[in-house]
């Protein structure tokens, strides 16, 4: 069973998509585009087999955040 798109990769499936996850599964995250905290949230989610994107996520500087 594959866990993450990194265990597909090596098992040569290259159109591998995780299962559905429900967003509240996971959380979204403040950190900018392009910087370390946001590529280490995305390294996390990889590993643990989560879409790299949640819906909630800072996409842009202007971007209201959460409380």
């Amino acid at each position: 069973m594959l866990n993450s798109v990194l265990d597909a990769i090596k098992s040569g499936i290259w159109d591998f998509e995780p299962e559905q996850q429900l967003s509240d599964d996971y959380d979204p995250t403040d950190a900018l585009p392009g910087t370390d905290e946001k590529l280490t949230i995305l390294a996390e989610r990889v590993r643990r087999g989560l879409p790299l994107w949640h819906p909630s996520d800072r996409i842009t500087y202007n971007d209201q955040l959460r409380d």
